[in-house]
């Protein structure tokens, strides 16, 4: 009976787990929602600093930075220490945000960006290594509500905030808003956050590095350019293509060969860590596919605002949010979890096809309710899939594991949106062209994606023809997510449902991770 009774020193460590996590999500937060805020306010960045030619590439050189250096900032944490790595990665990301607020013309812009990026790679990756240091993996499903909420409402409260920051205090404060609350996270971090010193024993692995950037930014930039700057089969793709492939078959030799590699590849035997990465990849692709075409349809179809393009994604976020909880609150009771890939992958695939019948007869409640069954899907696979990820490595590895599981999420959704965004682009250029003629190819000659003031202005013959392509072009979009995310179901079924560190048969939970809070 004693054994059930909450000792002080149990309550303590606790109660300071609590304070590290309130920390390292409002840094999770700073990643989030900077893209969003950011989107909002671009409008107005080129009206002030003009490159519009460039437009792109302020979110492209973030994206670059951020996906090239997440696994190092990983490596890093594992080296050097997880709290070093996690502060520095902080400071790097405010020290950008505050360049991106001062800069005078949009190549000032992007450089800054980019620095942000270097800074933002390392900030999810050390949220999810820190907690894996922090939670064994059988009590980490309590926190996952706080980790799916801070996801919900960057996407739903981004553009609102952005919109709101953009029209009353200008679009500098779109970055500057970073400093408070990163300074708070530092704060935080830097008070209660006690993880054991480590002292590397061999050098970076450099080559290594190269390589993996080289091969990252490639594949970025072919995903960012095909099909918008420069055609698929152009040379300029083919090259970029070549030289990633080349980079990434150079990297993986010599991860075999290095001394202490960026990314050990032992990882990768171990079955559920590598159903958990393709699992994580494709999460991404349909993801942020879904969060990119939803609000252009109810914007373009249903008449909804741009103003609220965040709130039309609430049925999804919502149930993502509820179900991640649920999930969370199942696995560490039981200790079991195969149960949710499994369901997720069929709810995903459900949601998705539900999700491209819509037409421009569909009522915003009845795609509110295929939302919901996407999101229902998400839920049970967003927190899930790092927890079993992070549970199939050894602990020295921890940051690797995270790096690499939040790589292929972040490559995933550059795939998700390139190649959804290539189908709907052209379904809908070829639907104009057949309902409006030389009148609606005209019209998205330069772009298929109108906003709501171009299609304010559209004569009602093109207007119409244009929410038919739209409805087209998103039925093409969800019904390949939907074929992708069979791959999710297949994955889950394989995966082996090991048991989770930290539950009543570990041998030692309370010795692992006591120590890390103690000194709080």
């Amino acid at each position: 009976m004693a054994d059930t009774v909450e000792s002080p020193r149990e309550g303590k460590k606790q109660r300071s787990v609590r304070v590290v996590l309130l920390a390292l999500m409002i840094a999770m937060m700073l990643a989030m929602l900077d893209n969003m805020i950011v989107g909002t306010a671009m409008p107005t960045i080129v009206g002030e600093l003009g490159g519009l030619e460039h437009l792109s590439w302020v979110v492209t050189g973030y994206t670059l930075a951020t996906a090239a250096s997440t696994p190092i900032w990983g490596k890093l944490g594992d080296m050097y220490g997880r709290k070093g790595a996690f502060l520095s990665s902080i400071v790097i990301f405010l020290i950008g945000s505050a360049l991106s607020g001062m800069a005078q013309n949009m190549g000032e812009l992007i450089g800054f960006r980019a620095i942000q990026g270097l800074g933002a790679g390392g900030l999810m990756v050390g949220v999810m290594a820190i907690i894996g240091d922090l939670v064994p993996p059988r009590e980490r499903g309590k926190y996952q509500g706080m980790m799916a909420a801070v996801m919900a409402l960057a996407m739903i409260g981004g553009p609102l905030v952005g919109g709101t920051i953009t029209d009353n205090w200008g679009w500098r404060w779109s970055f500057y808003i970073n400093l408070p609350l990163g300074a708070v996270a530092l704060v935080l971090v830097s008070a209660v956050l006690h993880l054991p010193r480590k002292r590397a024993k061999a050098g970076i692995d450099y080559l290594g590095v190269a390589l993996l950037t080289i091969g990252i930014t490639s594949i970025v930039l072919v995903t960012t350019w095909g099909g918008s700057e420069y055609a698929w089969t152009s040379a300029r793709i083919m090259e970029l293509i070549a030289i990633g492939v080349v980079a990434l078959a150079g990297f993986v030799f010599w991860q075999t060969k290095a001394a202490d590699p960026v990314l050990p590849l032992h990882i990768f035997r171990n079955r559920n860590f590598t159903l958990m990465s393709v699992i994580g990849f494709i999460t991404g692709f349909v993801m942020f596919g879904a969060t990119l075409f939803l609000p252009l349809y109810q914007q373009a179809v249903q008449g909804a605002s741009a103003t609220n393009s965040g709130l039309l994604l609430l049925p999804m976020l919502g149930a993502m949010l509820v179900t991640s909880m649920v999930a969370g609150r199942v696995t560490t009771n039981t200790g079991r979890y195969k149960v949710f890939p499994i369901v997720g992958g069929v709810l995903m695939v459900a949601g998705l096809y539900l999700l491209s019948l819509m037409d421009t007869g569909t009522s915003r409640f009845t795609s509110g309710v295929y939302m919901a069954v996407l999101g229902l899907g998400m839920g049970c696979l967003m927190q899930i899939t790092m927890l079993v990820a992070q549970n199939s490595v050894e602990m020295k590895d921890m940051g690797v594991a995270s790096s690499s599981t939040t790589l292929f999420r972040t490559l995933g959704s550059s795939f998700g949106v390139a190649i959804m965004g290539a189908l709907f682009n052209n379904k809908v250029k070829d639907v104009m062209a057949e309902r409006a003629g030389a009148l609606g190819k005209g019209i998205t000659e330069q772009s298929a994606q109108l906003d709501a003031k171009s299609l304010a202005k559209l004569p009602p013959l093109a207007r119409e023809a244009y929410q038919h392509a739209v409805s087209a072009g998103t039925h093409s979009a969800f019904l390949l997510g939907a074929v992708i995310a069979v791959l999710v179901l297949v994955g889950a079924l394989f995966v082996k449902e090991v048991p989770l560190r930290g539950g009543p048969q570990a041998a030692q939970p309370e010795e692992q991770v006591a120590p890390l809070v103690e000194a709080v």
